[in-house]
């Protein structure tokens, strides 16, 4: 697995363990922020969030999601179309396929390291 490259400056233990892990999710497969945090066995999916909107855009942000298998607001499109290009399980129906289906795209976490 590549190592997701990092921004030139120092980043907090708890970001750069949160970036690693969100690197290491599969193609096609999604966490949900709280997921993130279990595997690191810190924080929750508050901090798991600010991390990635302070510096997920250099790795595959779109993998992690709400429990519900939604993206934030605003990132909709891209994230669809991220997930569409990966073959993600989507939901479909009143949302349009617009929201991960968690009984078959969330990924179990095995041989992550944090």
């Amino acid at each position: 697995m590549e190592t997701p490259e990092l921004p030139d400056f120092e980043l907090p233990d708890f970001a750069e363990a949160v970036l690693r892990i969100v690197d290491q999710i599969p193609e096609g497969m999604v966490l949900a922020y709280g997921d993130v945090a279990e595997l690191i066995g810190q924080g929750g999916p508050r901090q798991v969030g600010a991390v990635l909107s302070r510096y997920g855009s250099s790795v595959t942000w779109w993998r992690v999601i709400r429990a519900s298998g939604d993206v934030p607001e605003g990132l909709e499109d891209e994230a669809l179309a991220h997930w569409r290009e990966e073959g993600t399980a989507l939901v479909r129906g009143a949302l349009d396929g617009r929201r991960v289906d968690m009984r078959l795209a969330r990924w179990d976490g095995a041989g992550v390291t944090a």
